[in-house]
């Protein structure tokens, strides 16, 4: 997961948009990965789809050239790059790293430096937005191509998902492959989001699975999808002041301090709308979330 620093506009509010504020961003989002089931999910990706899907790309290279657009701070991006280098040990990787946030970039430089054995790993540093890298790209004329590209939950920050996508796509390799991880079209979350957008004022980081398939079929791209099963835990989202729970709901509204901004009305519906049964379900004294992702390959 990345952060990206320019501020999307809330149209209709005088509510902030979490991402404003990076710092509270980051906080929010490291309560909600301890709260959710999203490290085994891709841990379990990795471990039973990825050097699948990879093989073939994969086959024959002495070294292999990534692309990471929007890497946050690298632990994903570690795992793939693990999991490849143990079933092909003398091949070498090129990795592209764009990431606009400066402390995630600083976390992932951090990660390198403290984990030994990364000689076979060339690092090139981008401290800049995925439509920056594209503009820098054409100014310089770029002709390298890309084995592997992957997006892992950064469409939702991108003006123009398609243009983005199409950009990206470009930069293939004959057998290279673009990997996008979006949160699926038919989970709770999105239906929240997307009930309220207009007073939330997150209309872009609704997008789903389902806009960028939508896209992908107008254009008569083919493309292969897995599901990938998460949920969060957001019992807490319902005791009253309850720091945790605040932290929660901001990350899942994506919205500044929600509770202490948000007019009584949008408070009472958001929160009746997450104790829908299709929304959350009790479990174990739990109130439990789908928030499942699907993953996207294109050639």
């Amino acid at each position: 997961m990345h952060i990206y620093t320019n501020v999307i506009t809330v149209m209709e509010s005088q509510l902030r948009n979490l991402i404003s504020d990076s710092n509270r961003y980051l906080k929010c989002y490291h309560h909600y990965l301890k709260c959710s089931t999203e490290i085994q999910t891709m841990q379990n990706f990795i471990d039973n789809l990825f050097l699948d899907i990879m093989a073939k790309t994969v086959n024959g290279k002495s070294n292999l050239n990534v692309i990471g657009v929007g890497s946050g701070s690298g632990e994903t991006d570690f795992q793939m790059s693990s999991a490849l280098h143990r079933k092909y040990p003398e091949m070498t990787v090129d990795n592209e790293v764009i990431e606009p946030n400066p402390q995630q970039l600083r976390d992932y430089k951090d990660l390198v430096s403290q984990t030994p054995g990364l000689d076979y790993i060339k690092f090139n540093w981008n401290e800049m937005t995925a439509e920056e890298f594209e503009e820098q790209w054409k100014e310089k004329k770029g002709t390298k191509k890309a084995d592997l590209i992957h997006m892992f939950q950064m469409l939702y920050y991108v003006k123009d998902p398609g243009a983005t996508i199409s950009f990206f796509q470009g930069l293939l390799n004959k057998n290279g492959q673009l990997l996008l991880i979006l949160y699926s079209g038919n989970i709770g979350l999105i239906k929240m989001r997307n009930t309220y957008s207009k007073q939330l004022g997150t209309a872009e980081v609704n997008r789903s699975t389902s806009d960028i398939k939508h896209f992908l079929d107008s254009k008569g791209v083919s493309y292969r999808s897995y599901y990938l099963p998460n949920e969060v835990d957001i019992t807490k989202c319902f005791i009253e002041g309850d720091e945790e729970g605040e932290m929660m709901i901001d990350f899942l509204t994506q919205v500044l301090h929600f509770s202490n901004t948000a007019s009584p009305e949008l408070k009472a519906g958001v929160m009746e709308f997450l104790r829908c049964p299709e929304i959350s379900v009790p479990s174990n004294g739990k109130v439990l979330m789908n928030v499942s992702y699907e993953l996207i390959v294109l050639k």
